[in-house]
């Protein structure tokens, strides 16, 4: 069941009022928004700039709006932890200000969300010199050449070969990968 998701005003009324009940007014402006792109995590503070952006994965969220609150204070932490300190983690300081604010764990278990839209990228450029890819949804209209063996615009000497992704099919989990990988190649 989807829920509807509260706007950006009133994520900063609720940061507001999270930062008087929690920070006596000290954690730092923010920027909140939702990030329709989240598949696997919930929120996500970025440092650096001004105001400090928090972003909030509306798809989870739509899921479990029970969680809304309690990820914006974690994500208010790391933002009064940085502004205070210049902490990005979940150090001592995150951990001591998360029991204060009556959070129990750093983590909790939302589950992944399926992306939007399955990936329309249909084509792997490689350089089979030193094995840098990227993903395209067309092919290249002219030739293209490695930017990380050579970095000016062309260079025949590094040419990048052209995937065609026809086919997605499951091909086992990382577990059996890495149990077929130590036991070697079959006899």
């Amino acid at each position: 069941m989807t829920h509807a998701l509260p706007g950006e005003a009133d994520l900063q009324l609720l940061f507001a009022r999270l930062n008087c009940e929690f920070f006596n007014g000290e954690a730092p402006d923010c920027k909140i928004h939702y990030n329709e792109r989240f598949s696997n995590c919930a929120g996500r503070t970025t440092y650096g700039r001004q105001p400090l952006v928090v972003e909030l994965s509306a798809k989870h969220f739509r899921r479990h709006p029970e969680a809304l609150e309690e990820t914006l204070l974690h994500e208010m932490i790391h933002a009064w932890c940085y502004a205070k300190f210049r902490d990005t983690g979940h150090g001592a300081r995150f951990k001591r200000k998360m029991q204060e604010c009556g959070l129990t764990s750093i983590y909790h278990d939302l589950g992944n969300a399926a992306p939007l839209k399955e990936s329309s990228k249909r084509f792997i450029l490689r350089c089979e010199r030193c094995t840098f890819e990227v993903l395209r949804r067309e092919p290249p209209r002219r030739p293209a050449s490695c930017p990380r063996c050579n970095k000016r615009r062309f260079d025949e000497r590094y040419p990048l070969a052209i995937y065609e992704v026809m086919e997605l099919r499951a091909a086992g989990n990382s577990v059996e990968g890495v149990r077929a990988a130590r036991k070697g190649p079959a006899r």
